[in-house]
């Protein structure tokens, strides 16, 4: 799927197992999440769920954990996305269980998207290809991770990916589930906005000075209005 412009592709919910991030996503959001599949590039897998009605089309939640049977075929010194090797997430994720820990931009070009970024300071990462196996054929992606899976600003920058040919989304069943509002809170929240500004984004989150976090707001078929918190 091409994009015109920048826009709100995912949002990531991280769990110390899937098993563990099924049973909070039926718990929080009374739905079952989809089949995903493997990342053999990061050693990691997931299940997702079609964010229906979203201001930003074709968006979803994807659930996401360390897989205990894969290793990751990225060379040993660099870490896996979203900083699910950082120790300081790994505790977290053991003592209070799966949460909303990041989000990811769709981008039109990522070559140039990372190169905007760099040029007010901020090092995204190198956009590395990755894909995954599905029932109908491989997805395939060029995404930004630094070397060290850094999410930056507490994971309110987001990640920048860019799709290569069919969206997950495609192949999706509806879920019912609806992102009403996404916000983003950062101490360095004018260092923040500058950086989706220089990213062009359409229809973007809020920007809020205070504690670095992630709020997004989902309307669901059974368990109503659902406000998701990242941690600081």
């Amino acid at each position: 799927m091409a994009d015109a412009r920048a826009r709100l592709d995912h949002l990531v919910v991280a769990a110390r197992t899937l098993d563990e991030g099924v049973v909070w996503c039926e718990t929080t959001l009374g739905v079952t999440p989809g089949l995903g599949g493997a990342h053999p590039l990061f050693g990691t897998h997931n299940r997702l769920i079609k964010l229906d009605g979203s201001g930003s089309p074709a968006s979803y939640l994807e659930i996401i954990a360390i897989h205990p049977k894969a290793t990751p075929t990225r060379a040993a010194h660099q870490r896996r996305w979203f900083d699910l090797d950082d120790p300081a997430m790994k505790a977290r994720l053991v003592q209070h269980g799966p949460q909303l820990v990041h989000w990811v931009a769709s981008v039109p070009n990522i070559g140039h998207a990372v190169a905007s970024l760099r040029a007010i300071g901020i090092q995204r990462g190198p956009a590395v290809s990755a894909s995954r196996q599905t029932p109908q054929g491989l997805l395939q992606w060029h995404i930004s991770v630094r070397d060290d899976g850094q999410r930056l600003y507490n994971g309110a920058l987001p990640t920048l990916i860019q799709w290569v040919g069919a969206h997950p989304t495609t192949h999706m069943p509806h879920s019912g589930v609806s992102l009403r509002r996404l916000r983003l809170h950062h101490a360095g929240a004018a260092g923040l906005r500058a950086a989706l500004q220089a990213l062009e984004l359409d229809g973007g989150p809020s920007v809020c000075d205070g504690p670095a976090g992630i709020t997004a707001e989902l309307e669901t078929p059974s368990r109503g209005r659902v406000t998701l918190l990242s941690p600081p």
